[in-house]
């Protein structure tokens, strides 16, 4: 008989450790006829951040619900640590899962004062070792505790909100849209504050958002949604450089777009001749050009001229919305810092070939 090798502690630790503290497989939820999530797997390490990023209606709540328990699987398994919580036979209760969950309207009891909400969010049997107290020191809220949340600020009720979520040390922190409701100088505030509450704690979170610029700024993977499916899955860099397909691209900023047909190795559009290295011949493709890549002068132009239309100086950079001969669409350049140039202006384009990317005009598949 073949002998049982024998795990160190170490490579047992190794061993442990390359379990996702969350897997979704294959997961599976209609509304009557209608796919709200349709074949989603994903993993999620534990410890950071995973965004789920997409626009309204792409199924990325309806994860998030399904996550929680408060949905129910119709096809696929859902495990956190390890062990299987939903699958299409079998849903453990909400009550019963180790997450915490903030809402995007908070979910704060009115009739409750701030001590009252964040103990009711911690298991009975645990309230007696929880103090309330330290709780609130810890989120920067001393002494709020018989206040009601009417009483606070909206970033001080975000701060309850997950502090309330936290003190039930939940393996999982799930996060639908919590800052949509603040200006943005709060918005920002919050991110980083939850950002450093969530790294001291070490737990593992899911944000939902739509926002691509929330998503870069708090991710350490973002999976990109589009009707109930994950289109691309991975790091911020990752995703805004190497988007897999023109959807991601669209999504994560924006586009200048042109339509153009593949010849002698290089696409015509009206910004000129660009190398399609390794595109087959006769191709139709999309170029896509980020603003900040797309630059005006005035000196003699690369790629013919454009018409000045519209300059938003924004301080730290400048809009400029340029017009091209035969060119549907208006282009936009992002310029650092203030730009003298004027609407009605006529000024030449450039741009590194690099910098454009490629997708097939039929399936938006990312060819260069």
């Amino acid at each position: 008989m073949k002998q049982m090798e024998m795990l160190s502690p170490a490579r047992l630790c190794n061993a442990q450790s390359v379990v996702p503290m969350l897997q979704i497989k294959n997961a599976e939820r209609r509304f009557a006829a209608t796919p709200a999530v349709q074949g989603l797997s994903l993993d999620v390490a534990g410890g950071g951040v995973t965004c789920l990023l997409g626009p309204s209606g792409c199924g990325k709540s309806t994860t998030l619900r399904l996550i929680a328990g408060i949905e129910k699987l119709d096809q696929g398994e859902i495990r956190i640590d390890g062990q299987v919580v939903s699958d299409a036979s079998f849903t453990t209760p909400p009550e019963r899962r180790p997450v915490g969950m903030v809402f995007q309207d908070l979910a704060l009891f009115p009739h409750m004062t701030i001590a009252q909400n964040i103990a009711f969010g911690i298991p009975k049997a645990k309230r007696a070792e929880v103090q309330v107290g330290q709780l609130l020191d810890r989120v920067g809220l001393t002494g709020y505790g018989q206040k009601y949340p009417h009483m606070l600020s909206g970033g001080e009720q975000q701060r309850i909100a997950l502090i309330r979520a936290l003190a039930a040390q939940p393996k999982i922190m799930m996060l639908d849209e919590p800052f949509s409701s603040l200006d943005q100088r709060l918005r920002a505030e919050m991110r980083e504050f939850t950002l450093d509450l969530l790294r001291e704690s070490g737990t593992t979170a899911i944000l939902v958002t739509h926002d691509p610029d929330e998503a870069m700024m708090m991710a350490d993977r973002i999976a990109v949604m589009d009707r109930g499916r994950i289109l691309q899955e991975g790091t911020p860099q990752n995703l805004y450089h190497r988007p897999a397909a023109l959807p991601v691209a669209q999504l994560l900023a924006d586009l200048n777009m042109l339509q153009g047909n593949v010849r002698d190795g290089h696409v015509e559009t009206k910004l000129g001749m660009i190398p399609a290295h390794g595109v087959a011949e006769g191709s139709n493709i999309t170029c896509a050009i980020r603003p900040e890549h797309l630059r005006p002068c005035r000196c003699r132009p690369q790629t013919g001229n454009a018409q000045v239309l519209r300059v938003h100086s924004l301080g730290r950079e400048s809009v400029i919305e340029l017009g091209l001969a035969g060119h549907a669409h208006r282009l936009r350049c992002n310029a650092p810092g203030s730009s003298d140039l004027v609407p009605g202006e006529t000024v030449g384009l450039s741009f590194d070939p690099a910098h454009v990317m490629m997708f097939a005009e039929n399936s938006g598949l990312r060819l260069s």
